[in-house]
């Protein structure tokens, strides 16, 4: 995939299976944060809040993937027993998506600790 310049060129060019998934991501958190930078990082989607990379996401091959911050992540460890994870993503397929409470979850997390100013 060439780099994208921004996260619709990205989802234009993402296998169309997995484009409707990461844009309802997309939407999802863009309602979480109304306020949050659309950018593009690490030739991934971003969304940024207050400055801040609050969350990224992918699509691989088989999977697509999606980085909420390793805090995030090591808090809500708990819920996230279902999907394959590692210190900075968390790995998901259609067949077991993401559910929308998880997801809210995990922004509003990564948003606290950026509203408390963590490092």
């Amino acid at each position: 995939m060439d780099k994208a310049k921004n996260i619709d060129e990205y989802l234009g060019n993402v296998n169309p299976r997995f484009r409707a998934e990461l844009e309802r991501i997309r939407v999802l958190v863009k309602q979480l944060a109304p306020t949050a930078e659309e950018t593009m990082s690490y030739n991934m989607p971003t969304l940024k809040y207050k400055g801040r990379p609050l969350v990224y996401f992918t699509a691989s091959k088989k999977h697509m993937s999606f980085y909420p911050s390793v805090w995030a992540i090591e808090e809500l460890k708990d819920k996230l027993t279902e999907y394959k994870t590692t210190e900075h993503a968390i790995q998901f397929t259609l067949e077991k998506p993401l559910p929308e409470a998880l997801i809210t979850e995990l922004v509003l997390t990564h948003m606290r600790y950026i509203d408390a100013d963590r490092q």
